[in-house]
């Protein structure tokens, strides 16, 4: 019975992509806690998500990772690293290490950790070009939780994401359906009935010709990918004047849920 769970992490785990009614987004974490919520007696959950998107791995270990072992909660989930990995020149090894280092700190303050592995990126523009430097790290993560006996959310395995629906217009980020079959798994991988399955087929869609599917990459990569290129070079991060979400409530989770659905 899980009482208490802090979110770690960066755009994946804050939920961008999730849309909530107030400009802050929900995401697969927020959806999670209320699948653990949803087993306590009301009242007898506390639930803070510090993840903010853009964050490097050094930097959530600065600010967030702290925070969690000083609020020892029963349960963490640590996804970190991804924004490393997609940067040029970086080795999957040397980020192993120190995502370790930190695995270790919070392993010592709570109950469980929950890690979690990259998406397979075979079917993304651009991303597909680092499919191997994704997977070595994603060995990595797999082998350090199997070290430390964290459970491990392995969205490199789950099919159903594979789907265009799962992911928001970016292409870079999860749809509000792509957050909920995460919710979803991340129930699976600790043991809990969840109310559906995170692999359920996606309705058939309509077949797209070549120049439908040309004229959609020509504006992502106008709308997104240049943009997201200008901010490398700039050394900027979307995340530079975001703060996380902190506590938040299952119910003000699930009216937030329920207005946007």
């Amino acid at each position: 019975m899980i009482g208490s769970y802090v979110a770690v992490g960066d755009s994946f785990t804050e939920g961008v992509g999730d849309p909530g009614p107030d400009g802050a987004f929900v995401g697969w974490a927020d959806r999670f806690a209320v699948l653990l919520a949803d087993r306590r007696p009301e009242g007898d959950f506390r639930y803070t998500n510090l993840a903010v998107r853009g964050k490097l791995l050094d930097q959530i270990v600065a600010d967030q990772v702290p925070r969690a072992v000083e609020m020892a909660p029963d349960l963490v989930s640590f996804c970190a690293g991804g924004n490393d990995i997609l940067r040029p020149g970086t080795d999957p090894d040397e980020v192993a290490e120190r995502f370790e280092r930190a695995l270790m700190r919070l392993t010592a303050a709570a109950g469980t950790v929950m890690v979690t592995t990259g998406f397979d990126t075979r079917g993304m523009p651009v991303l597909k070009h680092l499919r191997g430097k994704i997977a070595t790290y994603n060995g990595h993560v797999r082998a350090i939780a199997d070290r430390y006996g964290c459970p491990v959310l392995d969205l490199w395995s789950l099919r159903s994401v594979q789907d265009r629906r799962a992911w928001d217009a970016d292409r870079l980020h999860l749809s509000p359906e792509g957050h909920t079959r995460v919710a979803l798994r991340a129930g699976q991988v600790l043991g809990l009935e969840v109310p559906a399955d995170p692999e359920q087929p996606w309705p058939p869609l309509p077949a797209r010709g070549a120049l439908e599917v040309r004229r959609d990459d020509v504006h992502w990569a106008r709308e997104f990918l240049v943009p997201w290129i200008g901010r490398r070079l700039r050394g900027e991060s979307s995340g530079d004047h975001v703060t996380a979400k902190g506590a938040l409530s299952p119910e003000d989770i699930r009216m937030r849920i329920a207005s946007v659905a």
